[in-house]
């Protein structure tokens, strides 16, 4: 082949190269988000999780500038719509809200297709939700430590409700019963309707339940609540002590829920939903709406929450351990 036919090979393969770089280094330049953003709830419609995820979403689009739609994608304890969005293409226009389940999937579902912590950017902490332990009110109980000696009392003749095995509120349930030190018999539900109607049904004794679920049915006096699990007191309901106000401190479990984002998203992007995510959870419309849920914002920087959620892995993690918590 002569120099001038060579060079001209040369020269038209470097054109091409050109051709295919340019769009892309483009494409890379364009603001962020470009089209629909999808946030992947792995819960069903209606659930604390969802409700978040939709009262932030909806405010969100207002400062991203383009729609953001809420896609359910429930089963498996959340790991399902996860694994969605694991391998999705890490551009920022899917995304992931999860709550305290998706660290605690990690040691409660060994052959997870994907890793909670490579897979995964925490974006922003969205909102903190205490549980709130719960009895019927004809159980006549004075309060947490009249029913901690009543049950202390009775080994292994007590039970409490839950939503399911591994969910939130079983684990908190049993992060309750080992810091207290009861024995008492787990009983697990579809969910928390089903296992509230049983605790007022007084088939089961308590359920460390949601707060934003047993709010009404307390209200109602339909349900008594004789402490909440986290470090304050609830607005919603003042006059209830904390686990630790009514004497058993490490008893507490907060639900918390977050948005993530697949791990290879760019930078770009990630800073963007962040402050944005954060301008949305500041707003008096969200503020008030996930008051009303007895949610609390707690404001974080992105590094910040990343490391609150490696803590978060490495603790549930301990904790499932150590109550044998499964999912079968």
């Amino acid at each position: 082949m002569n120099y001038n036919r060579r060079k001209t090979l040369h020269l038209i393969a470097a054109a091409v190269a050109g051709s295919v770089a340019l769009p892309a280094s483009l494409h890379a330049q364009e603001p962020y988000p470009t089209k629909l953003v999808t946030m992947v709830v792995p819960f069903t419609a209606g659930s604390t999780t969802d409700v978040v995820g939709r009262v932030v979403g909806e405010r969100l689009a207002n400062y991203l500038g383009q729609s953001v739609i809420v896609d359910n994608r429930p089963g498996a304890g959340g790991t399902l719509g996860a694994g969605l969005v694991a391998a999705s293409v890490p551009d920022g226009h899917t995304l992931l809200v999860h709550s305290a389940g998706h660290v605690a999937n990690a040691a409660l579902y060994p052959s997870l297709k994907y890793d909670t912590m490579k897979d995964f950017t925490p974006v922003t902490m969205l909102a903190t939700m205490p549980n709130v332990l719960v009895v019927a009110p004809d159980k006549g109980y004075a309060s947490l430590k009249d029913l901690v000696e009543k049950v202390k009392a009775a080994p292994g003749k007590f039970t409490y409700a839950s939503s399911g095995n591994g969910s939130a509120s079983h684990i908190a349930g049993e992060k309750f019963r080992l810091a207290v030190g009861l024995e008492v018999t787990h009983v697990p539900y579809r969910g928390t309707p089903q296992g509230l109607n049983d605790v007022m049904g007084g088939r089961v004794d308590w359920f460390m339940a949601p707060l934003a679920v047993a709010t009404q049915l307390i209200a109602g006096g339909k349900l008594q609540a004789l402490a909440i699990g986290s470090a304050k007191r609830s607005p919603l309901l003042p006059n209830v002590p904390t686990t630790t106000e009514a004497g058993f401190p490490g008893a507490d479990y907060t639900f918390w829920v977050g948005l993530f984002a697949p791990s290879k998203i760019p930078k770009p992007a990630l800073d963007r939903l962040h402050i944005e995510s954060l301008r949305a959870l500041k707003s008096p419309e969200v503020r008030s709406h996930l008051g009303k849920l007895g949610a609390e914002l707690n404001e974080m920087t992105q590094s910040q929450f990343a490391q609150f959620v490696r803590d978060e892995t490495v603790e549930t993690a301990k904790l499932i351990k150590q109550a044998g918590i499964r999912v079968d």
